[in-house]
């Protein structure tokens, strides 16, 4: 048995002994702490648990095997995404590394989603301004997004090439015209809780000054198709974002590999807890 300390939080692991481990995520607040909630919904579930501090182990030590390891978030550095790819080999990790991964690069998502059949806005990812310009010729109005960008930060639609200032690679969607969209959370491939977003702007993302409203019952289209978005990725839990088509049906923007369940009524930590719980049984 050993112990080190983890912000203010004694943390011991059993080896002998299998639990879930956790790891924090980095953007919890007192007001918005995901990872907080679901460890509640564990503990009055009877769930064993601890903390995982990624910067305090040796993922070469197999000192950390056999678990299930739940990484609520990690921090976009050299080290965590490293850190559990390794852990990754000897415990059940979720999200998978390799499903984080996809969800961080639009790019990589954008790909899964179009082999798998997954209806997403055309788009087009290149170091080609010339490959623009056809692109943004075809369809008038296009989207910028950084390929790695989060919580909506740096995406605008654009009509002239003039207006597009970043330097190489480009992730150019077509603009889809809409008034709202769609945040799905999906876990084990189920679309389990929904809100539809709108706000007076372009983005409708709630960290961009969006208004979230609960869906009470999840239209059967929209659980379908967040459902195979989920699958395409690969992952145990995600957000999924969707838009409305205007002829009917909806198209993925993106999936979220690490999602907040920001204005849902449905249970989602006890959701996620049962998941967890029921996946490391079956370790």
């Amino acid at each position: 048995m050993f112990s080190y300390n983890y912000e203010i939080i004694q943390v011991i692991f059993w080896i002998c002994d299998n639990m879930i481990l956790i790891v924090k995520k980095p953007t919890d607040t007192p007001d918005d702490n995901s990872t907080g909630m679901v460890a509640d919904a564990l503990t009055k579930k009877g769930a064993k648990f601890s903390y995982l501090d990624l910067a305090g182990i040796d993922p070469f030590s197999n000192e950390i095997e056999g678990n299930l390891i739940w990484v609520c978030g990690i921090k976009q550095d050299a080290v965590q995404f490293e850190v559990i790819s390794a852990l990754n080999l000897n415990n059940r990790v979720v999200n998978s590394p390799d499903a984080i991964a996809a969800c961080a690069s639009k790019a990589q998502t954008t790909a899964r989603l179009l082999k798998n059949g997954v209806r997403t806005p055309d788009t087009i990812f290149t170091g080609s301004r010339k490959c623009v310009e056809k692109f943004l010729e075809k369809h008038g109005t296009v989207v910028y997004k950084p390929v790695y960008g989060f919580d909506g930060n740096g995406i605008y639609p654009f009509k002239s090439m003039s207006e597009l200032k970043e330097d190489s690679p480009y992730y150019i969607q077509e603009y889809v015209k809409n008034n709202c969209d769609y945040r799905v959370f999906v876990v084990g491939g189920v679309a389990v809780g929904a809100i539809r977003r709108t706000s007076d702007s372009f983005a409708h993302n709630i960290h961009q000054g969006g208004f979230g409203e609960a869906l009470e019952v999840i239209p059967e289209e929209i659980c379908d198709i967040a459902s195979r978005a989920a699958k395409a990725i690969g992952i145990d839990y995600c957000g999924v974002d969707l838009l409305p088509l205007e002829d009917g049906g909806y198209t993925v923007l993106e999936v979220n590999g690490t999602p907040n369940w920001h204005c849902m009524t449905a249970p989602i930590p006890s959701i996620l807890a049962d998941y967890l719980i029921e996946t490391e049984k079956h370790l």
